[in-house]
Parts: structure tokens; C-alpha cells; sequence
């Protein structure tokens, strides 16, 4: 499925538009990573935000966004890197479809 997808260096996908929750779940695998619902819930927030913004929150506002929108809990940086070990900012956008934000080249 991944192979017919355009993809940058980094393997981020090229056109959001043929993003899906397959394609997401498919990219996590290829990193060694099952989604589950917490992981769905900060990938629904990235896009969430990046839908209203058209760009995604830097390093330091990251966590700092998701706190306020779900709470404190969900927005430590302990909690993040649990569900997204390689770095949670980079990969919540590959996985939710995104450019790769700019920190994380």
C-alpha cells in the first residue's frame, strides 16, 4: 500500500489527500508502532489543528497546545513520548498526514 504513495526523505506523505486511517496505521507498522486510541486521539488533534492554524505547533507550544485542549495528563511530555517514541511532534504529524514540521528536519 505505502509503496504507491508519494513520500519525502523522511517517508512523511507528499499530498494529505490520500491520507486515511489505513495509510496511518500502515506508516506506524513500517515504524515498528500500533496505533491505539490514545495515539488516534493526538493525531485527531494534530489534524484538528493544523486544519484550523495551517501549520502545525512548534516543539515548545506542542505539548502546551494538547494540554489545553485535552488536558494536562495528555499533554506531559512523558505521556507523549510513551505513544510516540522516536518523537512525538514528528510523528504524530507523519502519521496524521502531515508536512513534517520544520523543528524536526
Amino acid at each position: 500500500m505505502l509503496e504507491q504513495l508519494a513520500r519525502d526523505e523522511y517517508g512523511f506523505l507528499k499530498d494529505r489527500a490520500v491520507w486515511n486511517k489505513d495509510v496511518a496505521a500502515a506508516l506506524a507498522l513500517e515504524d515498528g508502532l500500533i496505533l491505539t486510541a490514545a495515539h488516534w486521539e493526538i493525531i485527531d488533534f494534530m489534524q484538528a489543528y493544523y486544519d484550523e492554524f495551517n501549520h502545525q505547533p512548534n516543539a515548545r507550544l506542542f505539548g502546551q497546545a494538547i494540554k489545553k485542549k485535552l488536558g494536562a495528563e495528555k499533554g506531559a511530555s512523558i505521556y507523549l513520548y510513551q505513544l510516540f517514541p522516536g518523537g512525538p511532534l514528528k510523528y504524530a504529524n507523519k502519521y496524521a498526514g502531515l508536512p513534517i514540521p520544520p523543528s524536526c528536519i
